[in-house]
């Protein structure tokens, strides 16, 4: 998940308030905002929900309903949440809103894809097309470089259902991979053992000559980190791909 910072707080108020300041940088959005037990997608809804129930219909919600929109929020889902809250909070309260909203969801902009959706809310780039490799993988995937010295480290980004073939790092000695989940859900199978379900903060190590595929859960974007480990004679052998019987399986 992507990281928060916020300076407002001592931009605006840092001589005439500091404490509130420190509460309102480092405690509210540095470590609440950051907390990662619910998605920022969730918090957004839920701190413009509270906002409009307390009828604060100023430039702090403006400010959050952009901020919802860009951790993915669409149109029809703030149209949906505004109408769904005007039964609880009131009908006049939800028109303030929606004044709000038309200005933050303009209609002269284009709709965000899923994609540009979930790559706001990652903190490493997407990348492009994995067109590559896309004959070992069943579904999109993307792959964007993130270290290119010293520690070979990529992006790999796979839509829904998406997954790479069964495959094997070989080497006759070191070697292997390591696999860091950063946003979404995903799977690690090694051959003849049970999936392992990924989250975010999730580390696999991955032997050299172990066969094993990854990628995303069926109802999930992923995204893992893959770094390349050094090794003699190494090498990647592509296999079968996943079948759907083994891939349906999964949760």
């Amino acid at each position: 998940m992507k990281k928060i910072t916020q300076t407002a707080g001592r931009v605006q108020l840092g001589d005439f308030a500091p404490e509130f300041a420190h509460f309102n940088d480092d405690v509210l959005f540095g470590e609440n905002w950051n907390n990662q037990d619910i998605d920022l997608k969730t918090r957004s809804i839920i701190t413009v929900v509270s906002l409009m129930s307390q009828g604060l219909v100023d430039s702090s919600l403006k400010y959050h309903l952009q901020t919802a929109k860009n951790n993915g929020v669409t149109k029809s889902e703030i149209a949906a949440i505004i109408t769904h809250n005007a039964f609880y909070a009131g009908w006049p309260k939800a028109w303030a809103v929606f004044n709000l909203a038309k200005e933050v969801w303009n209609d002269n902009e284009p709709a965000m894809t899923e994609k540009e959706a979930y790559a706001k809310t990652i903190m490493f780039p997407i990348g492009e097309a994995n067109n590559a490799y896309a004959r070992y993988f069943t579904g999109q995937s993307y792959l964007a470089p993130v270290s290119t010295e010293q520690v070979k480290i990529y992006n790999v980004t796979f839509e829904p259902k998406c997954r790479n073939n069964w495959h094997i790092h070989n080497a006759k000695s070191g070697g292997g991979q390591m696999l860091i989940a950063i946003d979404g859900r995903g799977y690690y199978q090694e051959w003849g053992k049970d999936p392992i379900e990924m989250k975010p903060g999730d580390v696999i190590n991955i032997p050299a000559n172990v066969k094993h595929w990854h990628g995303a859960a069926p109802d999930s974007w992923f995204s893992h980190l893959a770094v390349e480990l050094d090794g003699i004679d190494t090498s990647n052998e592509w296999l079968e791909p996943v079948t759907d019987d083994v891939y349906s399986k999964l949760k």
